[in-house]
């Protein structure tokens, strides 16, 4: 059995799909389960440890996909506390690129440490996905979009690898299914260095349209989020990312995709043209 949190996500939702198609028996587990994406559903939260080992009963393997905030490091911890005790055998983390290049809590590139240094410390076979910044944020412009407004733009030309989630999905699959990837780390990438001017010139150019950015400076956005309600301490950690996406960018790709998977990243334009209904 594998067990798969955060199982309604973008990741969670397609590795499940992917598992069950190869036949595989999947838990996927949710506080609603009726968005469960198929296979046995459990209803469980990181913050109660009665249902996560209920969740992790009769388990092998498990993506861990926590959700990203505050508490990540309570609930990465819980998890691998639970996984220990149920015998599981493999734990797959989804975690990010630059994890560990920042000591700062108020960096993003911090906040996934923890989580994996206890994966590696519990004696239980791991590997660790690090995604770069996912396609699907496009969609957050999509009411832009079909109003015709601009789009906004907090990155300026910073560039970074933007990836499709379908391909960390299936990277997940191979690494949950086969011993080939354990004490790995994958930094994953799409195969292009994309600005947000150059994603929103894809976007218009597969929806055969004209489009606009509008750059929003990075204290405005931070000052529209708090006031919105937003947790200032996930306020503060989009900002530093947005300030260095805008000054440094993320000036690299990885092969990792290529390596396990044996064929090319999927292009952001074909991400785009594959769910062009979106903006539409």
């Amino acid at each position: 059995m594998i067990l798969i949190t955060g199982a309604t996500g973008a990741i969670g939702s397609q590795t499940a799909r992917l598992l069950l198609e190869r036949g595989e028996a999947v838990r996927s587990m949710t506080r609603d389960p009726s968005r469960s994406p198929g296979g046995e559903a459990v209803q469980a939260d990181f913050e109660d440890p009665r249902s996560l080992r209920r969740a992790f009963e009769g388990v092998s393997a498990a993506l861990l996909l926590t959700g990203f905030g505050g508490r990540l490091k309570e609930h990465d911890q819980a998890m691998i506390e639970a996984a220990g005790a149920a015998g599981v055998k493999k734990v797959v983390k989804l975690s990010a690129i630059g994890t560990g290049d920042s000591d700062d809590p108020g960096d993003a590139r911090s906040w996934h440490v923890p989580g994996e240094e206890a994966i590696k410390a519990s004696g239980i076979a791991w590997t660790m996905l690090r995604p770069a910044g996912f396609a699907s944020n496009s969609l957050g412009w999509a009411a832009a979009v079909r109003s015709g407004g601009p789009i906004p733009n907090f990155t300026g030309d910073g560039v970074q690898p933007v990836i499709d989630p379908r391909d960390v999905a299936a990277v997940a699959v191979a690494a949950l299914t086969t011993s080939a990837h354990d004490s790995r780390t994958y930094d994953l990438t799409g195969p292009d260095l994309l600005s947000v001017p150059a994603q929103v010139s894809i976007l218009a150019k597969v929806l055969g349209r004209p489009l606009e950015t509008v750059e929003i400076p990075i204290e405005a956005a931070k000052e529209q989020m708090l006031a919105s309600g937003a947790d200032p301490s996930l306020v503060a950690v989009a900002a530093t990312g947005w300030t260095m996406l805008k000054e440094v960018g993320w000036p690299h790709l990885s092969d990792a995709v290529q390596s396990v998977l044996g064929r090319p990243a999927t292009s952001y334009e074909s991400w785009v043209r594959d769910h062009r209904a979106a903006f539409s």
